[in-house]
């Protein structure tokens, strides 16, 4: 999943929303954020296997550091505590767990069986929704809908950056999307890793719009 993880950040403004929609999407986006460190590091791997799966050509055959279900909950505990030892928003501390935990969750339900339960683990989970590109494209499509939907009635611009930012971001994600699900595979597996790394950009692009922003509630 892509646009479902963004979608899970700006509704979980709802839950905490002083918190910075920069750290909502970082919780949100954890594992896949993790996981080109792994893989340049060589501690996990991925194979280029058009036709793996309908909507996307990779293989993901070894990640348990980044996304096994035991390592995820460790990550959602790891980020949570540092996120509330910062700044003590119990509310945002709980989005920022819950939203690393909806990650694999999230995944759980595109990938086709290869989310390890733990390190070693032989028993991998998923419902292989990516198996169907309509029903994938369909799917993600309402629940980033919902997403964005929910945070633009939560929050409303002070002045054209905040308009300008939010829009502009959403429209290059669905970009990437579809590009993604259209475009030709990867020519290697670095690429994969750098093109990874360069999805800490988004996190900074939310915090900065989301500063242009104010909230339409209080808690």
């Amino acid at each position: 999943m892509f646009v479902g993880h963004f979608a899970a950040g700006f509704a979980s403004k709802r839950l905490a929303p002083h918190c910075s929609l920069g750290v909502l999407t970082t919780a949100s986006l954890l594992p896949d954020l993790l996981w080109p460190v792994f893989l340049l590091l060589k501690w996990e791997h991925v194979l280029i296997r058009p036709g793996d799966t309908a909507f996307t050509p990779l293989a993901f055959v070894h990640y348990p550091i980044s996304h096994s279900l035991l390592t995820t909950l460790g990550w959602a505990f790891l980020a949570a505590g540092f996120y509330w030892m910062a700044t003590r928003y119990h509310r945002g501390a709980l989005a920022v767990g819950l939203l690393v935990m909806s990650h694999w969750l999230l995944d759980a339900v595109t990938h086709k069986p290869d989310l390890p339960l733990f390190p070693g683990s032989d028993i991998c989970a998923g419902l292989g929704l990516w198996n169907s590109a309509a029903g994938t494209i369909a799917v993600e499509s309402l629940i980033f809908a919902a997403g964005v939907s929910l945070y633009a009635r939560l929050t409303k611009s002070r002045g054209r950056a905040g308009t300008a930012g939010m829009y502009s971001f959403i429209a290059v994600l669905l970009v990437f999307y579809l590009l993604n699900a259209a475009g030709p595979p990867p020519p290697g597996v670095r690429a994969i890793a750098f093109a990874g790394l360069a999805a800490w950009l988004f996190p900074l692009w939310a915090a900065w719009f989301d500063r242009q922003r104010t909230e339409t509630r209080r808690e």
